[in-house]
């Protein structure tokens, strides 16, 4: 979000899974976490978004939970907000905001490009690359398996992938949600 002065914020919230812990506040009407999730209840066994973690992560005083959360804020040369972004989707949330990133300032995407571009992800454990269906050449499946990568397809929209919003300053502010969930929605 940005206001009439240029103010910038970028935020994720999270409840983790679906419902949360299925629990909700009595008389308030909303769920709580279960970022519990989150730590690793039993190290070197997969939570449920299949991400390994060890000791450091283990549930006692101290510790601190794995977090994918990735709000963005990207400055331009002027030192003012150039992209606001941020995802939904667990370890996905990394990823997907990378990319969009890169797609604007690395291949000078506008958002709406950036946004609908084909995405991919690959996290330590399993170690595979997931790809959008029919979102990548055969000629990039044929190269990333000659270097001996495992491939993974997903079609879109797919539960428990990643959904963004982004805007980006070029003269005016332009903005997208992701066309994966909400369509074709552009924001001005």
């Amino acid at each position: 979000m940005v206001d009439a002065a240029g103010n910038a914020v970028a935020l994720t919230t999270t409840i983790n899974s679906g419902f949360g812990s299925a629990v909700t506040v009595t008389g308030a009407g909303f769920l709580l976490n279960n970022e519990m999730d989150d730590f690793a209840a039993k190290p070197g066994s997969p939570n449920q978004f299949g991400l390994v973690q060890g000791e450091a992560n283990a549930i006692a005083p101290g510790k601190r939970m794995l977090s994918a959360m990735t709000p963005t804020i990207v400055f331009g040369d002027d030192g003012k907000p150039a992209i606001v972004t941020g995802a939904s989707g667990g370890p996905f949330i990394i990823t997907t905001a990378w990319e969009i990133v890169s797609n604007i300032v690395d291949f000078g995407m506008p958002a709406g490009s950036a946004m609908s571009a084909p995405r991919m992800h690959h996290q330590h454990l399993p170690d595979e690359i997931a790809l959008e269906q029919d979102g990548f050449d055969v000629s990039v499946q044929q190269a990333l398996q000659a270097l001996g990568h495992h491939l993974t397809f997903f079609a879109v929209p797919k539960s428990g992938w990643t959904v963004a919003a982004t805007i980006e300053r070029r003269g005016n502010w332009h903005g997208m949600a992701d066309p994966r969930l909400h369509g074709e929605s552009v924001g001005y």
